[in-house]
């Protein structure tokens, strides 16, 4: 469901690595009068492009956009139905999300260019019953039809990374569900290939955190008040 890729920042950094161990230092020519250089500009629009933009291509930043054919965002919860003896897991998943990511070369995450947001009018389990009913009272997709995520910081990821291997760190960010926004912390594994990522984050919570109505539907006799999220994310050097 919600848990939006926070391992995009490894990613986005351990790319960026991949990016600046190969790429030459170039040699500036001297210049006998300072010239100011022109703005970028958008070929579609002529306004100037923005800044990350220009940054981008100077080497100053990385870019990451998730594949969402090769990603999947879900919820779990786990719950006890009537005639079964042992507790099962409810799970939601889908497909459709999107997710961009900006990094730059100090370790910082571009907030107010990355974000991830995942369609919760999609989200999709076993049980119809279970998903109209998440759609209409607990989520009230038809309001609040998004959640969305923005990282703000990494702690626990290293700054220098190799070209490619395996990571595992947090990704701290603000997650919003319905008109609800809250500070989530999410556990990140992952590893990258040359220009694309791969990897899982998970986070947990409870209803009341979000104040979500836990979900009351035939056959369910009990629901757990914890609800994970779990996104399989593989994203691309853009």
């Amino acid at each position: 469901m919600f848990r939006t890729i926070v391992l995009g920042f490894v990613l986005t950094m351990a790319v960026l690595a991949t990016a600046c161990a190969g790429a030459p230092t170039p040699t500036a020519a001297p210049a006998p009068t300072a010239v100011p250089t022109p703005p970028t500009v958008d070929k579609a629009t002529g306004a100037p492009a923005p800044a990350v933009a220009a940054s981008a291509a100077s080497g100053d930043v990385v870019r990451l956009v998730i594949v969402p054919e090769q990603s999947e965002a879900r919820y779990r919860v786990r719950e006890q139905l009537a005639g079964v003896s042992f507790p099962t897991d409810a799970v939601g998943a889908t497909k459709t999300f999107t997710g961009t990511i900006v990094g730059e070369t100090d370790g910082t995450i571009v907030s107010d260019q990355s974000k991830f947001q995942v369609d919760l009018r999609t989200l999709k389990s076993d049980q119809n019953i279970r998903d109209n009913f998440l759609r209409r009272s607990t989520l009230e997709t038809d309001r609040y039809p998004y959640a969305v995520f923005v990282p703000t910081s990494a702690p626990g990821l290293p700054l220098k990374l190799p070209e490619s291997g395996q990571f595992a760190f947090q990704l701290v960010g603000n997650l919003t569900i319905r008109d609800v926004t809250k500070p989530v912390t999410w556990d990140v594994k992952g590893k990258v290939d040359g220009n694309t990522a791969t990897g899982t984050a998970t986070t947990t919570f409870t209803f009341e955190y979000f104040n979500l109505t836990q979900p009351s539907v035939a056959r369910v006799l009990s629901i757990e008040d914890n609800i994970r999220l779990e996104l399989d994310l593989t994203l691309q050097r853009q």
